[in-house]
């Protein structure tokens, strides 16, 4: 039934009961219009998330202004950055620690919304025990070490000596590879000859007792056709 519906329904039932004599018909009429007021009540009233939406305006976009200057110290557990801004208030500080991150804004500082952030820090830092405290030149900012020592920058950087690891190939295969081809090479240069054997047999001896299958089969190969005469034939296999 629609709300227009129960008003035209409660008017005519309040119209009921004040013809009403017997305090019985009076007492019934007076229970259907409650129940009637109810059902009124129910379907006029807003939808749960219309009252969320009015209740809770939309917040608005904020712009910042990155803070990109800033200088910093250390001790051996702690480090201490330093962000000169004026006008700063405690409670309109939002701070985000994270083990590797950094996000800290500042609002309504005459009118203007900062932000220093460090994405991605040097070393891991320990969130709870971090604070901010703001004083009247500065704010300092002051982050605990995960693990105590030094601390080379601020940001973390990608070690570019540090080797790549291919995790589905076997890092030793390329090793073994390389190995195979030297020791074919030298065993079918030109400038192998008997007194190489002694000072190399050992070696090669090793090499061939401790490889696998097809390094056996390469030095035994190369040794065969090194003594044969077959240099150029084996080397076009490796090519």
């Amino acid at each position: 039934m629609s709300a227009e519906e129960l008003r035209l329904e409660l008017d005519e039932l309040r119209q009921l009961e004040g013809l009403a004599k017997r305090p019985r018909i009076q007492s019934l009429l007076a229970n259907e219009i409650r129940n009637v007021e109810a059902k009124l009540a129910k379907a006029t009233a807003p939808a749960p998330e219309q009252q969320a939406a009015a209740s809770a305006p939309a917040r608005p976009i904020l712009n910042y202004v990155t803070l990109g200057s800033f200088s910093w110290d250390q001790d051996n557990e702690k480090i201490r950055i330093y962000v000169f801004l004026e006008g700063v208030e405690q409670e309109k500080v939002e701070t985000s620690f994270k083990p590797m991150s950094v996000d800290i804004k500042f609002h309504d500082v005459k009118g203007k919304n900062y932000r220093c952030a460090i994405p991605k820090l040097n070393k891991e830092i320990v969130p709870e025990k971090c604070k901010v405290v703001v004083k009247p030149t500065k704010v300092v900012v002051t982050l605990w070490k995960a693990s105590k020592g030094n601390w080379l920058d601020l940001y973390f950087k990608e070690d570019k000596f540090k080797p790549s690891m291919d995790k589905e190939k076997d890092p030793m295969s390329g090793i073994m590879d390389l190995m195979k081809v030297n020791v074919f090479s030298w065993l079918t240069s030109s400038s192998f000859c008997d007194h190489s054997v002694t000072c190399m047999h050992s070696h090669v001896q090793n090499m061939y007792e401790e490889g696998d299958e097809d390094m056996k089969r390469t030095i035994a190969k190369a040794w065969s056709d090194s003594r044969s005469g077959k240099t150029t034939d084996s080397l076009s296999g490796l090519r």
